[in-house]
């Protein structure tokens, strides 16, 4: 019998850890690879208590259980998630560590899956549990599988190559480049786990998460140039084995955990935030020595090359002719009344289907109407679908992957008749300042996101306002919308954000807004370059931002008053750029449209 609702599900959980002699359990939003956006199969926080978002994680104790999320989802989490389940914690306030530290009875043994959490996480779990005479508990499997009577299988698409032409580089290439890194650090081999890097090191792509096109699947790369890819054999087709070459050995998934015990007195660099803690175990179990060092894949597939740029200049262009279809209609339809976020979210994929190009969306649409625009990582569904009004604000923001490009941008319009309130004008002109300071950076070399995060916050923050996440992300190449290491956001515990330093080459996005909640959400997000700057007499290497995004910004929100020359001229400059680059793709009332929008201040 199915389990229909999240109290019978909390319910059957606590029977099945009695069963296997737990006291508790944690469940993030994770799988094998620590990826952000899971497969429907490792789903398994939104199975257990209905929450949606990306990020998050939840511990059920015999007589208490606890969701935690952070300041993106503390509206969603609240609406999806039943208060008499669970209890409402907030991160980075507290971690689940030190919840544990708290509240697991004395003696307590606590469960985890050790494929679904990294080992540092497991090393600070422990230590917070042993304040209490308690343990953490690695189990043999997963008790929320045990019940999951209808959990979806992992996906068996095939993974297919991608080609060279599009990624800029072949994958021997990029082999030989991890080899000689290994070579030059003395290590014998690197585990790749993280999918995207998977997919970058050996140019091949997939079907098996929703909005990331990547394979499942690990690869164990050697000094000696080779390496070895686990992966379910029914993914495996003639194509992708003929692409791979001879010095790639295609292997069965299940051969990972056998292969890693094999490595006994070798020197194995894993990623302690990429490697999951079981890969820890398994290496350290078998006698190997591990090191622990950044996947040598990240910072290459972070710094485009030129073919990859090119590329998403390419992209870019034909999602903005899309984007602009799409408000031109919005702008239409949305005054009379009858569209809603769902409708608004189908009109948007479809403009992008028009290209012919799209392969998927990047992420699900975020669509959100009035107050549910508060809610920065809102995702609209038949239960949440809300009308869009005629005089309230409309957020959108959404992205596609295509072949040459992976696009992601926000779009905050104000839907007509009238005119939009004073207060709402002053905080999107706010939050344009603030995008249009971090659009104009200009930063030596060695400058990371941490030091130009204040930009972009600044004119809010003189009028005692703010925002709850980060203000930039990296973006991949047809992979991953959310890509590091390099990001633009508040330092954190002391350090300068992630202390990734910006290089040329390194696509962010350039996202400031502003959350009133039950209200109205704005965000305004263009994706960026990093780019080397020529400065007459400049003492040192200096670097600024080329936009990569082009789609005309809603005029009817801007608070002239608040904007200087300088800030004006980038306006005026930005449209002429976009009205440049989409006109040709435009016609009739689309292209009308365009020529009004893009008008000088």
């Amino acid at each position: 019998m199915l389990m229909n609702t999240h109290e019978a599900r909390v319910d059957a959980l606590r029977k099945e850890l009695a069963r296997q002699n737990l006291d508790g359990f944690v469940i993030p939003i994770s799988d094998e690879h620590m990826s952000e956006y899971v497969g429907a199969y490792a789903q398994r926080l939104e199975w257990l208590t209905g929450f949606g978002g990306s990020a998050g994680s939840a511990v059920v104790l015999k007589d208490e259980a606890a969701i935690f999320v952070d300041g993106r989802y503390t509206l969603q989490v609240r609406e999806q998630v039943d208060g008499r389940l669970f209890a409402y914690e907030s991160v980075p306030q507290t971690s689940v560590a030190a919840w544990l530290g708290e509240h697991a009875p004395e003696g307590a043994r606590i469960g985890y899956d050790a494929w679904l959490h990294s080992k540092g996480w497991a090393e600070s779990a422990a230590r917070a549990l042993a304040a209490r005479n308690a343990t953490l508990v690695a189990v043999e499997r997963n008790p929320i599988d045990a019940i999951w009577q209808d959990r979806p299988q992992p996906s068996l698409a095939p993974a297919v190559p991608h080609a060279s032409e599009v990624a800029g580089r072949s994958a021997t290439d990029k082999r030989a480049e991890v080899a000689e890194w290994l070579a030059t650090k003395g290590h014998d081999a690197a585990v790749i786990s993280a999918l995207d890097s998977v997919a970058w090191l050996l140019n091949i792509r997939g079907e098996d998460v929703s909005r990331t096109p990547v394979a499942l699947s690990f690869v164990l790369a050697h000094a000696d140039g080779t390496a070895d890819l686990f992966i379910a054999p029914e993914k495996v087709t003639p194509d992708l084995v003929a692409h791979l070459g001879n010095a790639v050995r295609v292997q069965p998934r299940e051969a990972f955990v056998p292969m890693l015990q094999g490595l006994a007195g070798k020197t194995v660099a894993v990623d302690p935030e990429r490697a999951v803690a079981a890969i820890w175990k398994a290496l350290e179990d078998a006698g190997a020595k591990t090191v622990a060092v950044t996947d040598p894949t990240v910072l290459p597939k972070a710094i485009k090359n030129p073919v990859e740029q090119a590329g998403h200049r390419a992209a870019q262009a034909r999602d903005g002719a899309a984007i602009s279809r799409f408000l031109h209609w919005l702008s239409v339809a949305a005054p009379k009344g009858g569209e809603t976020e769902l409708s608004a979210a189908a009109a948007l994929q479809a403009e992008r289907e028009k290209t012919g190009q799209l392969r998927d969306l990047s992420f699900d649409t975020i669509s959100a109407a009035g107050p549910n625009g508060a809610s920065p990582h809102y995702k609209v569904d038949e239960h949440t679908n809300r009308p869009i009004e005629p005089n309230s604000v409309y957020l959108v923001d959404s992205g596609g992957q295509y072949l040459d490009g992976t696009t992601d941008i926000t779009r905050t319009v104000w839907i007509g008749p009238d005119a939009p309130p004073a207060e709402v004008k002053d905080r999107f002109t706010r939050v344009l300042k603030g995008h249009i300071a971090l659009a104009r950076a200009v930063f030596p070399r060695g400058t990371n996101g941490s030091q130009l995060d204040t930009l972009a916050r600044q004119f809010l923050w003189s009028a005692g306002l703010d925002y709850a996440h980060g203000t930039g992300h990296g973006v991949g190449s047809f992979l991953a919308v959310h890509e590091g290491p390099q990001r633009i956001a508040k330092a954190s515990g002391g350090q300068a954000g992630t202390g990734q330093e910006l290089l040329p080459g390194m696509i962010l996005s350039n996202e400031p807004g502003y959350y009133k909640a039950g209200e109205y959400g704005i965000r305004i997000e263009n994706l960026i370059l990093v780019e080397d700057r020529r400065i007459e007499g400049a003492d040192g290497a200096y670097m600024g931002f080329e936009t990569l995004t082009f789609a005309p910004i809603d005029r009817t929100l801007v608070d002239l008053s608040l904007l200087t020359g300088e800030e004006r001229g980038w306006w005026n400059d930005y449209h002429a750029q976009v009205r440049a680059l989409l006109a040709p793709q435009l016609a009739g009332d689309d292209l009308a449209w365009l020529e009004t929008a893009c008008a000088p201040l």
